[in-house]
């Protein structure tokens, strides 16, 4: 495909391109007709292509990133010392980019597991959830237990037994719109599709009281939901006894599962990037993208979150939205956390993260419009409460914070059935019951975690592929991993530690 050239100017607007690689102060580069750089560019950083006075926008993907702090000259490094944040409008626009959805010709399938609701699920595990911390423990050793070598052996279709646990549970209101949130994403792990039966453990005196929690849930209990409390069985040891021989019955059901071949439109794919780079939205994200409207082409079903780190990029989202309504949802969210963060009086552009920052993003409008690149062009069909149950097909977006492991709980809490998760920093991370596919956006980071890493998109990048065969590798991979096949996180039993609900309101 040719040499690539030393920078990359995205759109015809930008006044910054982008560093390939590490470029050397007085280099010359023929790309932007032999511009001298002026200082040192690193690798995914931005080179200003003209003169940008103090207070002017600098564009990048023809959209405004911040404001220049101080006259910056064609060939500065453009960053954090010279770009700063800045108040500008919006054009919402509702729905004005709205065209037909994507409709395959063929229906594409995979090997996926149905339930007897009729439910399809990628994994046949069995759930150990806590409702508090203080049940944790008790989680974590009836999964030991089941982790021993042999204890599965007898039941091939299993996939494990998984501890859902957290930090949180109590000293919260008791009917307050925290305990509810909690509830509603612990639920949602509950009546996970990924499991074939779960055992709840309570301590018993906690403000998020079992009881509670199954009614405001309408979860049922029976031979493959059992409830237990640590306080009613006599303790710790007791407990995990009882835990260890529920399980043990609801094995042999669990096993009968059998993988067949459904059509695609049964995956609903969590959208998440950590430890993003400057690549980020040149490579994995807009791949990613590519894989979200093949999906939706589908009938699937695609969750971008993260209502931080779509600031500034939301009006992107509006233009898409099928309705105004859809689109007025966006806009609301982001005024409420416009409004919480004055609150709490920190900043939203306190993401970008360092890690991100010396990867080459600047502010969090960077950031989001890289992010937002991984939602492809498909319309915008519905907007979500943290881990609400997902109902509508095609491209949903669920409100969160910007961490990924809390934007993950509620994207499985809402019905994920895969996670595809791009990173250009190197986020290791993995989740339960949904397995997580990870994208790294440079060559670099890939071949030095090639471990936790299943699809390398910096060879778009390099010159060695496009977006759009990027695009149907991971969408060929989400299927492989929907079907059975382990991703590398799996691999290295990532997903045990990951569950982080978003906890909301005061802690008494």
């Amino acid at each position: 495909m040719g040499t690539p050239s030393s920078v990359l100017k995205l759109h015809a607007r930008d006044n910054v391109a982008i560093a390939r690689s590490d470029i050397n102060a007085g280099s010359h580069l023929a790309e932007l007709d032999g511009l001298t750089v002026r200082s040192s560019i690193p690798a995914a950083h931005k080179v200003a292509t003209v003169d940008i006075r103090q207070g002017e926008a600098v564009l990048r993907y023809g959209q405004i990133i911040g404001f220049a702090t101080s006259d910056i000259k064609a060939g500065d490094h453009v960053h954090t010392h010279n770009l700063a944040m800045g108040t500008f409008e919006r054009d919402y626009a509702f729905g004005a980019d709205v065209g037909a959805p994507p409709r395959a010709t063929t229906t594409d399938v995979f090997q996926g597991i149905v339930r007897a609701d009729g439910r399809v699920a990628t994994r046949n595990y069995i759930g150990v959830v806590s409702t508090v911390n203080c049940s944790a423990t008790v989680a974590k050793l009836v999964v030991e237990h089941f982790s021993r070598p042999g204890a599965l052996e007898k039941y091939p279709n299993v996939d494990g037994v998984v501890p859902i646990t957290h930090g949180v549970g109590c000293c919260i209101e008791h009917n307050g719109e925290g305990v509810q949130q909690l509830r509603r994403t612990l639920g949602g792990f509950v009546k996970h599709v990924n499991f074939a039966g779960v055992v709840v453990v309570g301590l018993g005196c906690e403000a998020n009281q079992m009881g509670a929690m199954f009614m405001a849930e309408g979860i049922e209990t029976g031979k493959m939901i059992a409830p237990l409390v640590i306080q009613d069985k006599g303790g710790t040891r007791n407990t995990v006894a009882a835990a260890v021989a529920a399980i043990e019955e609801m094995l042999p059901r669990a096993n009968e599962c059998r993988r067949q071949p459904v059509p695609v439109s049964n995956l609903v794919v969590a959208l998440q990037c950590g430890g993003s780079d400057g690549y980020s939205g040149i490579t994995a994200n807009p791949a990613l993208g590519v894989a979200v409207d093949m999906l939706v082409g589908q009938g699937g079903t695609a969750i971008l979150t993260e209502t931080p780190e779509i600031y500034g990029a939301e009006h992107l989202l509006t233009r898409r939205a099928v309705s105004r309504e859809v689109g007025e949802k966006i806009v609301n969210l982001i005024k409420w956390w416009e409004e919480y963060a004055k609150r709490e009086k920190g900043s939203i552009d306190n993401n970008p993260t360092p890690g991100n920052k010396a990867g080459g993003l600047t502010t969090i409008l960077e950031k989001s419009l890289g992010a937002v690149a991984k939602s492809g062009s498909t319309p915008l069909t519905g907007v979500y409460r943290y881990a609400e149950p997902i109902k509508d097909r095609g491209l949903v977006f669920m409100d969160a914070p910007g961490y990924d492991p809390m934007g993950t709980t509620g994207q499985i809490a809402g019905g994920a059935n895969l996670v595809a998760f791009t990173t250009g920093r190197g986020s290791c991370f993995g989740a339960k019951p949904s397995p997580s596919v990870k994208l790294a956006t440079n060559t670099k980071m890939f071949a030095r975690m090639r471990d936790d890493m299943d699809i390398n998109c910096g060879d778009i990048m390099d010159g060695g592929s496009t977006i759009e065969s990027k695009g149907l590798e991971i969408y060929r991979k989400l299927i492989d991993v929907a079907s059975g096949e382990k991703s590398k996180s799996e691999e290295l039993g990532l997903g045990n530690e990951e569950t982080v609900p978003w906890m909301i309101g005061a802690q008494m």
